[in-house]
């Protein structure tokens, strides 16, 4: 068998603006980018908001006008880092509340880096305030939410970028161009994407008093109060249900998103799901620990799988997807790709990630970066500035974050009902013929906060 590196710099970049950077390097970018500053925003300075801050910032002129947090510890550190940072050295002003934020500045970008239950009112309230908007992953906590976004940005005419940056990867557009675009895996019939991590926070602390820089009410907002038993932030926030959508919300629309991109699918016909928590019992931990789901495409099946215990399946892609073809199969991950012909004549074709140290050094002195997703943020945030100035949808527009984000909440409804085969309807907004799922596809909210699906 032979092994065929491809040359992956001719197959990085799919827009003019990405070409460039990699091109011309750092001083190429005031060749692309000559116009006045665009005002931007965060809201959640938490360490993946700050970090996505910061890939834009690295790569086009931005005025950083406003942070937004209901930790003030974390807002004015926040504050400190992004002065150093911005060539005029401003410190951004500084809220408590995204509303007063989004009422006082007329944003070009709003970037979204809130717990997963925060989403959905903030990116359409910053919608609304006429700014464009960068969000993280899941877009939602319920699919209701999901649609009211989806609708916000049409309305609108705002263009929202979700962070599901394996779309702006270099090493997948790689594969996608030259593996499955020249056919190469021939006719498609099976997928399995997985997380093994053992990353499902799971503990015991007591409840205790909040602190006073910390406004929990605010940090809880539509959610469903939990007594308060520390700093929510990092991945005990994630740990449980009332927040979040488990490891699926996670980590599995990251990999369904990839395969649905890669290979040009829209909503799953068919959502069925199993599991539960069957190892990790001892903790207040109430995400899953085990959970199978398959996503059908007609005759084309996605099966997914996470246990936080144990063994990966297969340890080179403990998190990562394998297309299996009737030529071959690809396997990929966030660092490397293999296609494995069945002919064991051909060719095995491989390729990995980009790493740009060189051109962007202070990379190697940020806190908890993701060496290796950043330059995928970096072309995220480029496509998405892209897409403002050319008026059209970004890479990993809103409409493809919702689906993505539906079907893995889909997902979690069919665990709730037994594992029920669930099929989502985009047009009525309904599930097909299923009573029981359809009361679960809109979760109540508490207090004064109105679900954004009820005012469409």
């Amino acid at each position: 068998m032979h092994t065929f590196n491809i040359n992956r710099r001719k197959f990085l970049h799919t827009a003019a603006a990405t070409l460039a950077i990699s091109t011309l390097g750092a001083k190429g970018l005031d060749i692309i980018f000559t116009e006045k500053p665009r005002k931007v925003a965060l809201i959640g300075t938490g360490w993946y908001g700050k970090s996505d801050l910061f890939r834009l910032m690295q790569v086009a002129p931005v005025d950083v006008v406003a942070l937004c947090d209901v930790d003030k510890n974390l807002l004015q550190q926040a504050g400190q880092l992004v002065s150093q940072k911005q060539k005029t050295g401003k410190t951004p002003q500084l809220y408590g509340d995204y509303r007063k934020l989004l009422a006082e500045h007329e944003l070009d970008v709003a970037i979204i880096g809130t717990p997963d239950h925060w989403h959905a009112l903030t990116t359409i309230e910053a919608i609304k305030s006429g700014a464009n908007v960068y969000v993280q992953k899941p877009i939602s906590v319920d699919i209701h939410e999901g649609e009211a976004i989806l609708a916000a940005a049409r309305k609108y005419n705002k263009a929202v970028q979700v962070g599901t940056q394996r779309r702006s990867t270099p090493h997948l557009i790689e594969a996608k161009q030259n593996i499955l675009s020249e056919g190469l895996l021939g006719k498609i019939a099976h997928i399995e994407i997985c997380c093994y991590y053992h990353m499902r926070a799971n503990g015991n602390p007591p409840n205790q008093s909040v602190p006073d820089f910390l406004d929990y009410e605010m940090w809880t907002g539509p959610a469903p109060m939990r007594p308060y038993d520390g700093l929510p932030h990092i991945r005990w926030w994630r740990t449980f249900m009332e927040y979040s959508n488990g490891i699926v919300g996670d980590m599995c629309i990251h990999m369904l998103d990839t395969v649905r991109w890669l290979l040009d699918l829209g909503m799953p016909t068919a959502i069925s799901s199993t599991g539960g928590i069957y190892v990790q019992k001892s903790g207040k931990s109430n995400i899953a620990d085990t959970q199978t789901a398959i996503f059908k495409f007609g005759d084309l099946d996605c099966v997914w799988q996470h246990r936080t215990w144990g063994a990966p399946a297969d340890p080179e892609y403990p998190w990562g997807f394998k297309i299996y073809g009737e030529k071959g199969t690809l396997k990929g991950d966030v660092y490397k790709y293999e296609f494995v012909p069945t002919d064991k004549q051909a060719q095995t074709i491989k390729g990995t990630a980009l790493y740009e140290r060189e051109l962007y050094p202070e990379d190697l002195k940020e806190e908890r970066i993701e060496l290796h997703a950043a330059p995928a943020t970096r072309r995220h945030m480029l496509d998405l500035l892209a897409a403002i100035d050319e008026k059209r949808k970004p890479v990993a527009d809103i409409e493809q974050g919702h689906i993505s984000t539906a079907s893995c909440i889909a997902a979690n409804i069919s665990v709730q009902l037994g594992g029920q085969s669930l099929t989502y309807d985009t047009i009525s907004k309904k599930f097909v013929n299923n009573k029981a799922a359809n009361k679960l596809i809109r979760r109540p909210y508490r207090k004064e906060w109105k679900h954004p699906f009820q005012t469409m």
